[in-house]
């Protein structure tokens, strides 16, 4: 089964583009995602695509939190242990 590291890189991969361009699997997991260029309405619909595939919810708490891409497999990890 693939990590959840693995899973959110697909997912980036799948639905996230930077200026028409797919943000791919080589983003660097130590950044946010708009640090890479992704507007914030993006970020809310993936935020979206990350509750349905991981079934989990969000607070705004959470997304304060949550700064980087690292964190965020930390906190999905996490939530399914």
């Amino acid at each position: 089964m693939p990590s959840t590291e693995d899973r959110v890189r697909k997912l980036i991969a799948d639905n996230l583009e930077v200026d028409g361009q797919s943000v791919g699997d080589s983003v660097d997991f130590s950044q946010s995602l708009t640090d890479i260029g992704v507007s914030s309405m993006d970020v809310v619909a993936f935020a979206r695509v990350i509750q349905q595939e991981f079934n989990v919810q969000f607070t705004p708490e959470n997304c304060a939190e949550l700064t980087s891409l690292t964190q965020l497999v930390g906190f999905l990890d996490a939530q399914s242990a």
